[in-house]
Parts: structure tokens; sequence; C-alpha cells
């Protein structure tokens, strides 16, 4: 039994939903999202108490997983709609720094080059300063996608605690070779 995929999901006010075949369209204040479920899967709109409702066609292990799945990214697109997501990522290091220039962010990060990387379409990316980056949009994965890739250009290392980090996110540290007797 999923526990998640039997929950419905709310409409809130301002958000257009659409089931058209396989194919479920979401759209509000932010954009527009749209996304095609698997065939296992069937999603039913109840207009009146404004839910969602995802069942599923059989109690096989795979569709089971995708019960919950289908649910959850369903979800996704409506906070993504209204609310939209966003990550933070910050810069430790002498010298590092981030700009964004031509629709592409630039960084600077102890190489001998500098690192370009292009912003894909959907997607905000902004420097309040030097050394933070911030990435807003409304599809969760594509956000999640470019802030993973960014910061594994130049991964935190534990010895000095230099690199591209999430915010809050906390590096462990190491002893340097110095420290052993």
């Amino acid at each position: 039994m999923s526990r998640i995929g039997d929950k419905p999901i709310g409409i809130p006010s301002g958000v257009k939903v659409n089931v058209t075949d396989r194919t479920i369209t979401v759209e509000g204040k932010l954009g527009k999202l749209d996304w095609t479920f698997r065939p296992e899967i069937n999603v039913k709109i109840d207009e009146e108490e404004k839910k969602i409702v995802c069942s599923r066609i059989d109690d096989e292990r795979q569709t089971r997983a995708l019960h919950g799945l289908s649910r959850a990214l369903i979800q996704n697109m409506i906070v993504g709609v209204t609310d939209g997501y966003e990550k933070r990522l910050e810069l430790v290091g002498v010298g590092y720094v981030a700009v964004v220039q031509n629709n592409e962010l630039q960084l600077r990060v102890g190489y001998a080059n500098e690192l370009k990387k292009p912003i894909p379409a959907g997607l905000e990316v902004a420097c309040p300063d030097q050394q933070h980056i911030v990435v807003k949009g409304i599809d969760k994965q594509q956000v999640g996608q470019f802030a993973a890739e960014t910061r594994a250009l130049r991964k935190p290392e534990p010895y000095k605690g230099k690199g591209i980090r999430f915010f809050g996110e906390q590096v462990k540290r190491k002893q340097g070779k110095a420290m052993v007797k």
C-alpha cells in the first residue's frame, strides 16, 4: 500500500490543472509545466473538491513504486507554479568569484582558466554578491540539477574547506599530515 500515492493533492486557487490522454498540465502564476505519466497510473481531477487523485491499475512492485512517485511529481509541479523553487550556493576560497554575464555563469574557482556554464531556459540565476549564487525556477528537477552540476565544478575539499557548496552545508574537515605524530 502506497501511503504517499493514496493522498489526494489539493489544487490551490489560481492553478489550472488539465489531464489529456496521459499528459497532465499544470498552469499557475509563475508558469506552465506538463508531464506524461506512465500507463500503469490513472490521474483524475475532482473539480468539486479541487483535488487530484492518483490510482494504480494493479499491485505489482513496479506499479506501487510508480504510484507514489507520480503523486510526488504532480505535487512538485503544483508547488513549482505557485511558489517556485530556489537553491543557494556559496563559494568559499580566496579569490573565488561568481558572475552572471550573457546568459552564462562565469566562475573563477582556483583553476588557471575561468569556468563558464550556460544557464538553461526556464531558470533564473543571480549573484547577489561575488561569493553567492541563487538558482530559481519552477521545475524542481531542473533547479536541483543545475545547482548540483555547478557544485560539481569545484566540490568542497576536506582539508581547507575551499570550493562551491550548498548554502548551510557542513563540510567534514580532516586533519593535515602535520598533525600526525
